[in-house]
């Protein structure tokens, strides 16, 4: 069932969006060679309890009985699309990260991703960062009220595929609210005109997962971690969006961490 939101509700999911925000640029302070990324989990963690809340993803049951998320964060490291879990993997120089974090506060959920270069990255791989970012933000345009779910997934679509880059179809991005993943699924891939009417008030997550070689990914033996087949690098961006009848309001924001680190998709 879609929720479309009143606006004391789209308030409060601004707020945990913002939670999310700030939690974002502490972690961001941190991303750098020499890091594991359970130190960042653990960072992360600390400031999201810190702040009254708590950490969405800690816990959330996956696709595997008895095998919940371990960590607050996704953490994702090169070929590691998403949902890599938070390990006693070092950081390396020239490694891309991409941090997925969610936040319940007030009983409303954040959350939204950002990919990090660490160090100096390949012309490759900044190419993949940038392509992937601005994909997001074509798909964000579609999101008005009239248009339809595959306006969204056909513009990200087309703009990746039209380069030379893998669109990722085994997942989704999806509703947000008083749950963390509501209705309706959002693809990265779809048909103009096809899917589910977009109206007014619908909060979503608009999330493309592109690849720099094929689309094709393998699922991990522990329940979580989704790789690319090819080994090649993958980057994550990822929007709150509410659906508007004009101009979509971003209620995500990068701001927090791109006052830490330079974007590394510009």
């Amino acid at each position: 069932m879609i929720h479309l939101k009143l606006p004391n509700e789209i308030a409060k999911l601004r707020n945990a969006a913002e939670l999310v925000g700030k939690t974002l640029g502490e972690v961001a302070k941190y991303v750098r060679p020499g890091i594991t990324t359970f130190e960042l989990d653990q960072i992360a963690e600390d400031y999201i309890r810190s702040h009254n809340a708590r950490p969405a993803f800690k816990g959330y049951p996956g696709p595997q009985p008895d095998n919940p998320f371990p960590g607050s964060l996704c953490l994702s490291v090169n070929d590691v699309v998403v949902h890599g879990i938070p390990n006693d993997y070092v950081l390396q120089e020239g490694d891309i990260l991409s941090v997925d974090c969610g936040a319940e506060l007030d009983g409303f959920f954040g959350d939204f991703a950002y990919t990090f270069a660490i160090g100096e990255i390949t012309a490759d791989k900044k190419a993949l960062l940038k392509v992937t970012a601005e994909s997001l933000y074509e798909g964000i345009d579609r999101a008005r009220a009239g248009n339809r779910v595959g306006d969204i997934g056909y513009s990200v679509q087309q703009y990746c595929e039209s380069r030379g880059f893998g669109v990722v179809k085994e997942l989704v991005g999806h509703g947000v609210g008083r749950a963390l993943h509501e209705d309706p699924q959002v693809p990265n891939h779809g048909k103009r005109g096809d899917g589910k009417k977009l109206r007014e008030g619908l909060t979503i997550c608009i999330e493309p997962m592109i690849n720099a070689g094929t689309e094709k990914v393998r699922f991990m033996e522990d329940g979580w971690t989704v790789k690319t087949e090819d080994g090649k690098a993958a980057a994550h961006y990822e929007h709150m969006v509410c659906v508007r009848k004009g101009v979509p309001e971003i209620i995500s924001m990068w701001d927090y961490i791109e006052e830490v680190v330079t974007p590394p998709y510009k």
